[in-house]
């Protein structure tokens, strides 16, 4: 067998119209829409001018982005290529989407806590996990942390290489 003497693939697209690049979505945001991701983002978010405008289907895209693995603007992209766009209603630009971001506050990521307090109580009535469980009341704790290792370093830092815990305590 001989190597190929031409330069190695730099990039590849993924631009077949026929094509889903993440298929898992589609339990994702039936899941979330299930639960009224959209509704309660409308219903409590309240970013001004027209880059706040239809801020539940933002939020979904955003949503749907992350899911799928975009950690930027410009990966918001993904959500647009291939028959994404059959799947999804209106797959917003990632520069729409960057828009939408830029116009937040500290009040109106507030108003997004509230959405996602909302939204996790309005999951956790379709998802009976802990029916027949003589528990009494139980404490989940989901959130970013900073924790530190067995020897005191920083382990929870993203700006420092570390990640973020998302612990959930019984």
């Amino acid at each position: 067998m001989e190597l190929s003497h031409m330069r190695p693939v730099t990039a590849a697209r993924f631009d077949d119209p026929n094509l889903v690049s993440s298929a898992g979505l589609i339990p994702v945001m039936a899941l979330a829409q299930a639960g009224g991701l959209g509704t309660l983002a409308d219903e409590h978010l309240s970013v001004p001018t027209d880059k706040g405008s239809h801020g539940g289907l933002k939020i979904g895209s955003l949503v749907a982005g992350m899911a799928a693995g975009a950690d930027s603007i410009a990966d918001m992209a993904l959500l647009r290529h291939g028959a994404m766009g059959t799947v999804f209603h209106r797959p917003y630009a990632p520069s729409t989407l960057g828009s939408f971001l830029r116009e937040f506050t500290f009040g109106h990521v507030r108003q997004l806590d509230a959405v996602a307090s909302r939204f996790l109580c309005a999951l956790a009535d379709r998802t009976p996990l802990l029916t027949g469980i003589d528990t009494g009341r139980v404490m989940v704790d989901i959130d970013d942390s900073i924790a530190f290792g067995q020897l005191g370093e920083l382990t929870g830092d993203p700006l420092h290489g570390g990640l973020h815990l998302v612990p959930a305590l019984s």
